[in-house]
């Protein structure tokens, strides 16, 4: 077959590894993997912020070498003993063993720009980067080991919402996370929240929106329900870029939004300023 018949490999079909092309979720264009990669995620023809994992993002934001991991071993349990198509342990087994670790949620103390700062980045990857009761538990303890050293929190936030298979234990999270917040900035300690491509849900409606400085990323989704579940539920078509970071920013609800080769420069300077 002539080279100019042939489709591109893209998402999802693999060649040896991983496939030669993505597709761009937000303009649709196909983008040579290498190319996106060396922009750092990316896309060169719409500027779509596309999601990235912690492995990458942590040595992205920090001082080289400072970051250590808190609680690395905090795994859920299961309480209800839920099941759906697949029971919620063997849903969690997969989940590790897919992403090398225990929960959905990354916890440590490390730099930026030489001040110390309690980091917590979020897995997508991780079951839609649900919040059950071990990711509300360890925004807790990050919340409370900045008030014992006096630092500042940061949270990069992705997240599909609540954890379903743990119920009404997911759903006490918010509650839990909203008051570790609230302790945070009675200690008069900043706490800057960082959206990611997608955040929704319960993380939105908790510790995601109570940020001192909410930032995001470029044309990020940010929001409770879905835009297609809130046409469905008030049958009326919603505004063009709905629930997208540049919407947000233009109706007040987030304070900047900052392209991700800035971020570390940004958060900088926002500690510095605090």
């Amino acid at each position: 077959m002539a080279w100019f018949k042939k489709q591109p490999r893209v998402e999802g079909q693999r060649d040896g590894g991983e496939g030669l092309w993505v597709k761009c979720s937000y303009c649709r264009e196909i983008i040579y993997r290498k190319e996106l990669e060396r922009n750092g995620k990316v896309c060169p023809k719409c500027d779509y912020h596309f999601p990235i994992p912690v492995d990458e993002r942590i040595p992205m934001v920090v001082d080289a070498g400072s970051f250590e991991e808190q609680d690395p071993l905090l795994a859920p349990a299961d309480p209800l003993q839920f099941k759906d198509i697949v029971a919620y342990k063997e849903r969690l087994k997969l989940n590790q063993e897919k992403t090398g670790r225990p929960d959905a949620l990354v916890m440590g103390e490390g730099k930026i720009d030489g001040r110390p700062v309690i980091l917590g980045v979020f897995d997508f990857g991780f079951m839609a980067g649900s919040m059950g009761s071990v990711v509300g538990e360890k925004i807790t303890r990050s919340a409370e080991r900045a008030i014992a050293r006096h630092i500042p929190l940061v949270l990069f936030s992705a997240s599909g919402g609540a954890r379903m298979q743990e119920g009404i234990f997911s759903l006490m999270q918010m509650a839990k996370t909203s008051a570790a917040i609230a302790r945070l900035q009675a200690e008069r300690l900043p706490y800057i929240s960082v959206l990611t491509d997608p955040t929704f849900g319960g993380v939105t409606a908790s510790f995601a929106m109570l940020g001192d400085v909410i930032l995001a990323e470029p044309k990020s989704l940010i929001g409770f329900a879905g835009p297609r579940v809130i046409e469905k539920t008030i049958r009326q078509t919603l505004p063009h870029g709905f629930q997208r970071a540049e919407f947000l920013l233009e109706h007040g609800l987030i304070d900047m939004i900052v392209e991700r080769k800035r971020l570390r420069e940004t958060l900088g300077r926002l500690l510095s300023f605090f």
